[in-house]
């Protein structure tokens, strides 16, 4: 049996039998004859046996090969021929060196036993677990297929191997010019990735590859292994396989959750007989571990395209920090495109969470006291007796704690906006007082005597009907119209279609990178739930559903499940007529609304007698309970 005798600096030789098709040598561990030395490549040479004769040959053009004092880069071996490569020396003999039993001197190593079967799978494990940890170092896909490929190429003693896609994945996985490659049938492939022996990239990667064995492969969705081409009863008389003279060839199919997407290709032109089921089992444990890195790819490449869409979608459908393209929203937009350069007072009206606070800001940002201040004050959140010192200021001495002289919001406002948020909770003996402040521009501090004058803009808004309010006696009849000038009315996030969808997608690309999470996106299961909703908390609800599910989801797309919009969220189905009947109650409301409470107009509009719009009135102060048609809120989103 052939022999290779290292020689080493120690006196100590080696001795290794060449009992395999190749033998790698190189400083890398994972090689068959493991060298030292300077000069010593990780994968320097390899030697082939093609049948008849031994050929070295480079793996890695930095790696020098001398026969008998020449440099070469590929020869032949004969008996006695002595090999340097770097600074390790190799004797080649055609005959066993190991002296018998009798005479082995003490120093001299035996030959190296053939490898058990085990062998190859331990190589291969090797290469996955060395493989693994490229995973994390590496972020381009590209490196990742090559470093792959070049690990398959040296465990299974390929020269060349390919990864396949068939077209329309290639694009998903972001292929850099591709070369198109025909499989035969309507499917097209495309060289996703190739290397050579060498470690470098083939120049003509499509005419290395048999298309009848890559077209077998992906119609029987099964491995094929091939010891001959040539010879093979099935695809010797296969014109590509005559024309490259192909001799050992495997190829396993892709897979992609569930869906074949291409498949990968090895193959050496040499050696016939090279490839066994052993390593056909570990190109498919390899091509599984290419499909992984390629579904992450398709799927961050979509998620890109889903960004870039939805970037495209805002610039049509964005009214400054406001998204919306419904029908409604955009009547809200027109108006106060119109308002916003004057400086009459704004009602802005509609379910809590709908927005009102940003359209009051666009009011602001729009207006000619954009370079003053916009203040806004919560009127439902400050005790009854703080509320007048917060909106007009208190002086030194006016009251148990007012310890130094203080403005209020009306004065920080001058020059810009003031927003009354939640004007509908104020209280009745304030109401009067803030008139006085909006009708002569003119305030008193609490404790003070002495008017100061303000010049501000003020917008209002409230969740309550105040009409309804006003029949109550809890809201005075002259403020409201004094507030009322221009009515914006916000449409709950149930009617406005699929701003929904936009909303969602923005809020999910505003908060992930903020709170750093591995959520990209949704499942097509979760838009579907997120459009069905009825979500009664509005924009408030989605964005609180939307933080908590970016906080505690691992996956990088959130299901359903994460955003609790499980089979229990679905709104109940309501019989034909009831749904009817909540149908016109709230349309008679809406239109009610757009005619700022103005009954006789509404039935008029409608084509009614004005005891309907009556009639609803009185069942909207009485309305359904919640479980015949409306869905309970979650408190921690109120």
């Amino acid at each position: 049996m052939p022999t290779l005798k290292c020689f080493s600096t120690a006196g100590t030789p080696r001795l290794y039998s060449v009992h395999k098709p190749v033998t790698t040598l190189g400083k890398a561990l994972g090689n068959d004859l493991a060298l030292s030395g300077a000069g010593v490549r990780e994968h320097h040479a390899q030697i082939v046996f093609d049948g008849r004769d031994f050929v070295i040959e480079e793996c890695e053009r930095e790696g020098e090969i001398a026969i008998n004092g020449k440099k070469k880069r590929r020869a032949r071996l004969v008996h006695g021929d002595r090999v340097q490569l770097g600074g390790a020396e190799i004797g080649f003999s055609m005959f066993s060196d190991a002296p018998s039993a009798a005479r082995r001197s003490v120093d001299e190593e035996p030959a190296a036993s053939a490898p058990t079967s085990a062998s190859p799978e331990l190589a291969g494990v090797r290469k996955l677990f060395a493989f693994s940890e490229k995973l994390s170092n590496r972020s381009s896909v590209d490196e990742l297929l090559e470093a792959m490929l070049d690990d398959v190429i040296e465990v299974t003693h390929a020269d060349k191997g390919f990864l396949l896609l068939i077209e329309g994945a290639e694009a998903a996985a972001d292929a850099s010019n591709p070369v198109v490659h025909s499989s035969g049938g309507d499917r097209k492939l495309v060289v996703r990735a190739s290397r050579n022996v060498r470690k470098e990239a083939i120049t003509n990667a499509a005419g290395g590859i048999s298309d009848s064995i890559v077209q077998q492969v992906l119609e029987s969705n099964r491995p094929v292994i091939v010891s001959d081409a040539l010879a093979d009863t099935q695809f010797g008389r296969s014109e590509s396989v005559i024309a490259m003279k192909l001799s050992s060839v495997m190829c396993v199919p892709l897979v992609a959750q569930g869906q074949l997407i291409g498949a990968l290709y090895v193959g050496n032109d040499k050696i016939k007989h090279l490839f066994d089921r052993t390593q056909l089992d570990l190109l498919a444990i390899f091509a599984s571990q290419s499909s992984l890195i390629l579904q992450n790819a398709i799927l961050v490449n979509a998620l890109r395209a889903d960004k870039e869409k939805l970037t495209a979608e805002l610039k049509d459908k964005r009214f400054g920090e406001i998204i919306g393209a419904c029908p409604s929203m955009l009547e809200v937009f027109r108006k106060l495109q119109k308002v916003a350069a004057t400086d009459i007072s704004v009602l802005i009206t509609g379910e809590t969470g709908t927005g009102k606070e940003l359209i009051a800001r666009e009011v602001h940002r729009r207006s000619n006291r954009a370079n003053g201040p916009f203040i806004t004050i919560n009127c439902g959140a400050i005790p009854e007796n703080l509320i007048e010192s917060e909106l007009f200021g208190h002086v030194k001495g006016a009251f148990t704690g007012a310890i130094a002289s203080r403005p209020g919001k009306f004065q920080l406002a001058d020059k810009g906006t003031l927003f009354l948020d939640e004007i509908g909770e104020l209280p009745l003996n304030l109401q009067v007082k803030l008139l006085r402040a909006l009708q002569e521009r003119v305030v008193f501090r609490v404790g003070d005597s002495k008017p100061e004058k303000v010049d501000i803009r003020v917008v209002a808004a409230t969740n309550r009907t105040l009409e309804d309010e006003i029949k109550a006696n809890n809201f005075r009849e002259d403020l409201y119209y004094r507030l009322n000038v221009v009515n914006l009315w916000m449409p709950p996030l149930r009617d406005r279609g699929d701003d929904v969808l936009i909303i969602a997608k923005a809020l999910l690309s505003k908060y992930a990178d903020e709170l750093q999470s591995p959520v990209r996106g949704y499942s097509p299961a979760a838009l579907a739930a997120i459009k069905k909703y009825t979500w009664p908390g509005n924009i408030r609800q989605l964005e609180n559903r939307i933080k908590k599910a970016l906080v505690l989801c691992d996956r990088p797309l959130l299901g359903p499940e994460d955003l609790d919009l499980g089979p229990d969220a679905e709104t109940p189905i309501l019989p034909l007529e009831k749904a009817k009947e909540e149908f016109q109650r709230r349309y008679v409301l809406e239109v009610l609304e757009r005619n700022n409470g103005n009954r006789t107009q509404t039935a008029r509009d409608l084509g009614v007698d004005p005891r309907t719009i009556f009639r609803y009135l009185e069942r909207e102060q009485n309305p359904m309970p919640s479980g015949a048609g409306g869905v309970a809120r979650d408190p921690s989103e109120a």
